[in-house]
This record gives C-alpha cells, sequence and structure tokens, in this order.
C-alpha cells in the first residue's frame, strides 16, 4: 500500500471510527480547587501563552496528522486559515511522502499560501532520521512550508503495527541528534499517543532538542488504527491500550527543569479546556490537540473547528476566573487536587 493511501486512511478512521485508548490520560485523577471569591473579571482574563517566543492568543498547538496525499490539502488549509485568523501554532503530518514523491509538495505548501504568519512546524519520522538526513531533505522539509520548527515524531509501536512499516529503530537517537546539529530552527521530539519517558526525555533532552511534546496514551490509540487498517486475514496484535497516560509523563518530566532548559506541551487524550488548564497546571507550557480538530473539519468544516475554539476559548476564560486568575501563566499544582476515582 502507498504511503498516500495509509496517510488518507489515518484521518479517515481517527475522524469516523472508535480509535481511542481503553485507558485514559489521567486527567480525571485531578479536580481544580473552586475560589469562591476570585477577584477577577472574566472579561480581563488573559488567555495567552508563550512557545519559542512567540505569543500566542491560547496555550493551545494544533497537531501534525495530516498531509501527503490529494485530499489533505483541503484539510492542511482550512488548519491553516483558522491557525492565522485566531493566532495558533500547528504543525504538519509527516513530510516523508513529500520527501519520496515531490507531486506531494504542495498538499503541504498550501498551507503558507493561507497562513502566511502563523507559526507553522514541519514533521519527519525519527526512523528516517537513520544515517542522519542530508542538508538537501532538510532545506526541503523546512523551505517547502517556511517552516518556525520541526517535529520529529517516534512512533515505534505503530511502526510495529504496521505490516509495511519501519520495523528498525537502531541509530534513530543519533539521526535526531545531527538533524538537531544541522537544522536551523528549533527542534520538537513527540510520541503518537503512546508517551514518552522520564529516561527517553532526559535523553532527548541531552542531545540538544527544544521541546518535547509527551503525546501520551489516553488519546487516540495508533495501534487501533492499524488493527482498523488490517485485513480479516492479517494477524491484530493487542496493543491498543499500551503506553504512558499523558499526566504521568508530565509528572515524570517537569522535573527535569531542573538541569535542562526546554519547552514542555502536552498532548494525548486533550479534549477541552480543562484538560488544557490540568496540562499547565501540572508543568507543561502549551497543550496539544488533532483528533477533535480532525473530525470537526470533516464533519463540519472550518464553521466546526472556529466553533469548537471558541467554545474552548470561552471555558477557560470562566474556569481560570473560578479559581482566581487573570493570566494562563497563574496556573499552578496549587489550583488542583488529586482524587481517587
Amino acid at each position: 500500500m502507498s504511503i498516500q493511501q495509509r496517510k488518507k486512511d489515518h484521518v479517515e478512521l481517527t475522524a469516523k471510527e472508535d480509535v481511542f485508548y481503553r485507558k485514559t490520560a489521567g486527567f480525571e485523577r485531578y479536580d481544580f480547587i473552586h475560589n469562591a471569591l476570585p477577584e477577577v473579571n472574566p472579561a480581563e482574563v488573559d488567555l495567552s501563552a508563550e512557545l519559542f517566543g512567540h505569543r500566542f492568543s491560547f496555550p493551545l498547538f494544533i497537531s501534525s496528522m495530516t498531509g501527503g496525499y490529494t485530499e489533505a490539502g483541503a484539510v492542511n488549509s482550512v488548519i491553516a486559515r483558522v491557525c492565522e485568523k485566531m493566532d495558533l501554532p500547528f504543525g504538519v503530518g509527516s513530510q516523508r511522502a513529500m520527501l519520496e514523491d515531490p507531486s506531494q509538495v504542495e498538499s503541504f505548501s498550501v498551507v503558507r499560501e493561507y497562513a502566511p504568519n502563523a507559526f507553522i512546524a514541519a514533521n519527519i519520522g525519527g526512523a528516517q532520521l537513520i544515517g542522519g538526513l542530508d542538508k538537501t531533505k532538510i532545506d526541503l522539509l523546512v523551505g517547502s512550508i517556511k517552516a518556525d520548527a520541526i517535529i520529529v515524531h517516534l512512533n515505534p509501536l505503530q511502526e510495529l503495527m504496521q505490516p509495511e512499516g519501519d520495523h528498525d529503530f537502531r541509530s534513530i537517537e543519533n539521526g535526531i541528534k545531527h538533524l538537531i546539529e544541522s537544522s536551523s530552527v528549533p527542534v520538537i521530539v513527540k510520541e503518537t499517543g503512546a508517551g514518552i519517558s522520564g529516561q527517553v526525555a532526559r535523553r532527548l533532552l541531552s542531545i540538544g532538542a527544544s521541546c518535547i511534546d509527551v503525546a501520551g496514551a489516553g488519546g487516540t490509540s495508533w495501534a487501533k488504527v492499524e488493527n482498523l487498517r488490517k485485513s480479516a486475514k492479517e494477524p491484530k496484535h493487542q496493543f491498543d491500550d499500551w503506553g504512558i497516560p499523558t499526566t504521568e509523563c508530565l509528572l515524570k518530566i517537569q522535573p527535569l527543569r531542573s538541569k535542562f532548559r526546554f519547552q514542555l506541551i502536552s498532548s494525548g487524550g486533550v479534549r477541552s479546556s480543562f484538560d488544557i488548564a490540568k496540562s499547565l497546571a501540572l508543568g507543561a507550557d502549551f497543550a496539544a490537540t488533532a483528533q477533535p480538530v480532525i473530525k470537526a473539519i470533516v464533519d463540519g468544516g472550518e464553521d466546526a473547528f472556529l466553533e469548537l475554539l471558541d467554545q474552548w476559548y470561552s471555558d477557560m476564560r470562566i474556569l481560570l476566573t473560578l479559581l482566581g486568575c487573570g493570566t494562563i501563566q497563574e496556573l499552578s499544582r496549587r489550583h488542583l487536587i488529586e482524587i481517587n476515582r
């Protein structure tokens, strides 16, 4: 099966099928401590947040998912238009297909036409870095969309579930190190839904990663997606719930700030402003999501995406007011209580 068809399958399945973990991201383990005397005017609450020195309207990164097949350009154009309008950062899907087939460049480059001023991240898989990505390809990754950062996605679980996947993971760390040393823009390293442990985060930060996106378990299960793609005759390995919950990743990685300077993004099961706020209170600088956005666009186009964002912005303004916070930056662990459910 071609990479283009595989990418198309991924978007359709995540938008229309039950592809979620049975385990949760862990956000339900925490509740907010209500402030009955907030002394805050909700009309003056500041929802803006900073990432890589850029100030954005809201602490939400629209995660990578689409690109590399003909119809992806339409989805990417909607994401680009909305992120330009709402001042949000976003990433394109894996650009591997573009590097292998130049005809796919347009499905990615379209984002700059609709988002000339937005913060956009390029994207390449860790397996494609084995042996070191040459400068020509790095320049194409960045130059094709005038990228502000490069995302390296780690997905060994997903690759092992794919009959056509890359099953040799030796020397990916060296490949990431080479990319970091060669890149003119910051490098974000993220998982694709199984989470990054504290030990792996330490290794990534030691080689110079600027940002860790935990992409923990609790949202889309890519093992489940790959099992749904298989025919009845192909073996379906039972790893649908493999991974580290998002909140556990945050708790293990956040303490590394005592030794390393980096930014931390929470993703994996982020479905509301409540999840975003809990992520920030647990130490993340930003949150990220993909599936709710893709589903909104597939179901209702640009209007549905804008409605989703409006709801999240509104909920966050109320939430911060009820915590007595005038800004996003005030959120901290003191606003949470751990509960047993």
